[in-house]
């Protein structure tokens, strides 16, 4: 029997586990991590929720929509295997996560941080502004120095700990000897600090404490919007670790025993039941099986499976116990390897140059020279420190790092408001700057350009008495041809018949007794057909010839569009699958892709993309399963479908929701969009500096007049970002 089965939604019913070691002291209670992919509303959370929380034994499940993910804390005897079929039953895939291997980082802490760094600068800089109104209102002598040192004391605390992502980051550029945006705006705040409680202890007219804050407050504005674009950018290669089996049935004098799976060794012999993920490389020494390795290599197609086979960790065992030794155990084995690729490859997306970087390595060493410049110029010129350090301070604080500092964050998040509407997250903060540029697009096919679920295209071709016999025989099986079957006749009123001693055969499919005949539904040697080319699962009745069902996998809808508006773009579309030549071409004929590779392995798809690179090209990356993450990480820029599994969404910049592909090459034209707003919103600050810088060079620049100079180039910016919605 063959199936057809998505990458991304392969089911993995469980996987054989215990809450904890059996030589380890048994805890109060249990954390179960399971992985939800399919989750994608607030209803969603709640249905998930109740169905948990409604168990004996879970004394509190909580899903995070973010990470699709639930935590659940449980009774001792609880197990991932008693949670994983309720949530099932309720429509929602679940895979087990390895609680330990998750990172405490998941936590959204730096958004909280952000917000609350944002919340004491808006606050402390309102108060200033109130005291410096008094100031520009007229307050003299002793009034306005105790207004002052009223300023200082609120904006000294209140900079020190709003301001600290500002330090660290610019900390991090001086001690590797390079500059970044954060570099001027420390500096301004600074230099506007020092000069102010100069100023203010001998007397002087102005101080710029309300303008250290002002500048302090819309900067980390811009990056709590920065943030709020994409979701929590988590480690593909984490999460592809996490997917281990974190326990496995190790076999010791015939007898099971339950041990986490870093305890295995080469030469173990583990049981894996029906619905179990492989926790080990290894090789079958008895039993019968179908092994899906769809996840791990594309192939639609399941395996038999059988005694000498060679098996890797992460492929799934569909319907019979296997006994396998091991081979390869804990880094070496092949998932684990993947994982590795997936994070060299991010570490090289990390080497693209965003554009505020670009425009810092004008801007910053631009500023700082005309600020050196003013401040040399005025002590030549006055001979007084205090006033040349004044205006160095006033050039520093109105060329206007505000603006600059929204320039990108504000166009962003028009950007991705606008995508989210028609279905797409952006979660990378470069992620529209690097789609702009893409010239190449890479399909997955299975789970991607196609639904990935096996449909049957010849039901109308069979007798009402086959189909009846078929449905009762597809009911007795998990096997995804055997559930696709049973769902069609279902739907066409089919009733099943009724059979007698039904038993599935593992590796083979289902047989019964009807009316005295055997009847099988499965293989096509196994009932005496001859296997054609297409995906089939046949019936035998009797001494009557086999006749088959056949499946296709159908195309997601909006493929077609996202093909075609991606050529008429004047892109190159490659498609590249770990399917069979015949089932790729077949895609890539009807689709109308030239260029296309059948039957790669996961590093085959990786290394395809870093050569497309060499040459070149920026290439965006479609794909939805774990065999696809190391080429997603790998790819200028990358999407993946919310169906598809934590591991590729991760590794994905951008994360389409429903299950059009339509607005993928919608998503480019933003892109184009979104990357020329950017230029225009920084050209609007230089314009602006060039206006502003003369008045602070000469001596104008009141810090009355930089805080104007910054609000009015801040909203201004903003503004033109607006235009994108």
């Amino acid at each position: 029997m063959t199936a057809q089965l998505s990458s991304g939604t392969a089911a993995c019913p469980g996987c054989i586990a215990a809450p904890a070691e059996p030589a380890r002291p048994i805890p109060e209670d249990v954390q179960i991590a399971l992985s939800l992919p399919g989750i994608h509303c607030s209803a969603c959370i709640a249905n998930v929720e109740r169905a948990l929380n409604a168990l004996p034994g879970v004394e509190d499940a909580r899903v995070n929509l973010t990470l699709k993910r639930a935590m659940i804390k449980a009774a001792p005897e609880m197990r991932a295997a008693d949670l994983i079929p309720v949530l099932e039953r309720a429509g929602y895939e679940a895979h087990e996560l390895d609680a330990g291997a998750l990172s405490a980082t998941s936590a959204d802490k730096a958004g909280r941080d952000l917000l609350m760094r944002l919340a004491v600068a808006g606050f402390a800089s309102m108060n200033v502004m109130l005291l410096s109104v008094s100031v520009w209102s007229g307050a003299t002598d002793a009034t306005r120095d105790m207004f002052h040192w009223i300023s200082a004391a609120i904006a000294l605390p209140a900079i020190a700990f709003s301001a600290q992502p500002f330090f660290a980051n610019a900390w991090s550029a001086l001690r590797v000897r390079r500059l970044n945006m954060d570099v001027p705006i420390v500096l301004a705040i600074l230099l506007a600090l020092v000069t102010s409680l100069w100023e203010t202890a001998l007397s002087g007219e102005h101080a710029y404490f309300d303008a250290a804050l002002t500048l302090t407050f819309f900067l980390l504005a811009g990056r709590y919007l920065d943030y709020r674009t994409r979701a929590a950018a988590r480690s593909a290669a984490e999460e592809l670790t996490a997917l281990e089996v974190p326990r496995a049935l190790r076999l010791v004098d015939g007898t099971e025993e339950e041990v986490a799976v870093s305890t295995l060794a080469v030469g173990d012999l583990i049981l894996v039941r029906p619905g179990g993920r492989m926790p080990v490389d290894g090789q079958i020494v008895s039993g019968q099986s179908e092994l899906d390795r769809s996840l791990l290599t594309g192939e639609t197609l399941p395996v038999f499976a059988e005694a000498g086979q060679i098996v890797s960790a992460g492929e799934v065992n569909l319907t019979g116990p296997l006994t396998i030794r091991a081979t390869a155990v804990g880094e070496d084995t092949s998932l684990h390897r993947m994982a590795d690729l997936v994070a060299i490859a991010e570490s090289g997306r990390s080497r693209y140059t965003s554009l505020a970087d670009k425009a810092a390595k004008l801007y910053a060493p631009g500023v700082h020279i005309l600020s050196a410049l003013s401040f040399v110029g005025w002590y030549i010129y006055s001979g007084d420190l205090r006033t040349a350090l004044n205006i160095a301070a006033a050039v520093l604080i109105i060329t206007c790092p505000c603006a600059l500092g929204l320039a990108v964050p504000a166009v962003t998040t028009a950007a991705s408001g606008r995508l989210f509407r028609k279905g797409m997250l952006i979660k990378h903060a470069t992620a529209l700057e690097r789609l702009a540029e893409v010239d190449t697009v890479v399909f997955d096919k299975t789970g991607t350009l196609t639904s990935g679920a096996p449909e049957v295209i010849n039901l109308g071709d069979h007798s009402t008495a086959d189909l009846e016999i078929a449905l009762a025989l597809a009911e007795a099986s998990a096997h995804p041809l055997s559930v696709a079957l049973a769902k069609a006749a279902r739907e066409a009123g089919i009733k099943p018949a009724t059979l007698r001693d039904v038993t599935e055969v593992p590796g083979y499919g289902t047989e019964a007794q009807y009316r005295n005949q055997r009847v099988r539904l499965g293989r096509a040697a196994w009932v005496g057909a001859e296997q054609g080319v297409e995906t089939s699962a046949w019936l035998s009745v009797g001494t009557n010839a086999p006749v088959a069902f056949r499946f296709t996998d159908a195309l997601r809808p909006g493929a077609a569009e996202a093909v075609s508006g991606f050529a008429k773009a004047g892109k190159q579309v490659i498609l590249i699958s770990g399917d069979s030549t015949g089932a790729v071409k077949a895609l890539a004929e009807k689709l109308g892709i030239e260029n296309w590779i059948a039957e790669a392995l996961p590093q085959d798809k990786a290394q395809r993309i870093q050569e497309l690179s060499e040459k070149g090209h920026k290439v965006l990356m479609v794909g939805d399963g774990l065999n696809d993450t190391a080429a997603l990480a790998a790819a200028h820029v990358s999407i993946s479908p919310a169906s598809a599994l934590d591991a590729a969404r991760v590794a994905s910049d951008i994360v389409l929701l429903g299950t059009d592909l339509s607005p993928i090459a919608d998503a480019c034209d933003t892109a184009v969009k979104a990357t020329k707003r950017i230029r225009e919103n920084f050209r609007i600050a230089t314009v602006y500096n060039v206006i502003a810088v003369p008045l602070a060079v000469i001596g104008l620049a009141t810090p009355l007049i930089a805080a104007l100079a910054m609000s009015t180039s801040s909203i201004t910016v903003s503004l033109n970002a607006l235009r994108l919605r």
